[in-house]
């Protein structure tokens, strides 16, 4: 794999940003790496794993010379990160992201590009529960999708160029409106995250006569509500982000609770079996 940029910085060293950073070192595809966060000791970390070349708090500092900049950090600050930045953008740079909601981020991030820099939206679809520069690794995105959200806005060469950063990492790179991206992941990301958030929280505070219900978990349990164990405070983000897609989510998801609740109340094992059959289907369908 040939180099395609020379200087990459990377703001919010954790697992998205981290694993990126990683795996287009591998891939050869870029050359000097540079770290850029709040916390000193992930950053720190982050140099002496060898996922950054070098490191600084200062975003100034950070984008300088930089021709691609990825913006890693929760959902509701990747605005403010590109306001903070915009000023020290060199001319050309290309600023992206790894958010998972994106209509709000585009509409924000373009309208803040000086001239002669452009904003690619974008999502890797991967990840694990944890998080920080300790669990980034270089093939966290391969063969994963990796969705560009670009606009009438967007430079093509800067579109082709994430892209060819996105393949070499591993990923299959699609392109869709960001509009229509937040209404697929309410449904397919954001809902499960919130229903797991919830059981667990429910079944937490479940008084069945004293016992503490969650020692009784095993493997059923446990693997369903697994996203629960995720960065409460990013998850926070992502819904308020996405908000009114994922309220619509919880909706449709309320409803078809609401008429499982009822064939169960009913005793009616057809309908029962019909549901849990339609569900299945589906199921055995991604596998």
């Amino acid at each position: 794999m040939s180099m395609i940029i020379e200087r990459l910085t990377v703001i919010g060293v954790g697992l998205i940003g981290g694993s990126f950073a990683r795996a287009l070192r591998e891939a050869g595809a870029v050359g000097t790496i540079v770290g850029v966060d709040t916390d000193r000791d992930n950053l720190n970390q982050a140099l002496s794993l060898g996922v950054v070349d070098e490191i600084t708090p200062d975003v100034a500092r950070g984008v300088r010379d930089a021709q691609v900049v990825f913006v890693s950090v929760p959902v509701c600050s990747i605005p403010m990160v590109v306001r903070e930045i915009a000023p020290f953008l060199p001319p050309g740079c290309i600023v992206s992201d790894g958010g998972s909601v994106k209509s709000a981020i585009v509409r924000e991030c373009e309208a803040l590009m000086p001239p002669g820099c452009t904003f690619v939206g974008g999502h890797p679809i991967a990840g694990t529960e944890h998080s920080g520069a300790a669990a980034a690794f270089a093939a966290l995105f391969t063969g994963k999708r990796c969705i560009l959200t670009p606009t009438p806005a967007t430079d093509a060469g800067a579109y082709d160029t994430m892209a060819r950063l996105w393949r070499s990492a591993g990923a299959n790179v699609c392109s869709m409106e960001p509009g229509h991206h937040d209404r697929i992941f309410a449904e397919i990301s954001h809902l499960p995250h919130v229903v797991a958030y919830a059981l667990v929280h429910a079944v937490g505070t479940a008084d069945v006569e004293g016992e503490n219900v969650l020692s009784y978990s095993a493997g059923g349990f446990r693997d369903f509500t697994r996203i629960a164990s995720s960065d409460p405070v990013m998850w926070r983000d992502i819904t308020l982000m996405n908000r009114a897609a994922l309220l619509t989510s919880i909706d449709g998801f309320s409803a078809s609770l609401a008429e499982l609740r009822r064939r169960i109340d009913c005793s009616d094992p057809a309908a029962l079996a019909e549901f849990f059959t339609i569900a299945k289907q589906f199921r055995d369908g991604i596998l």
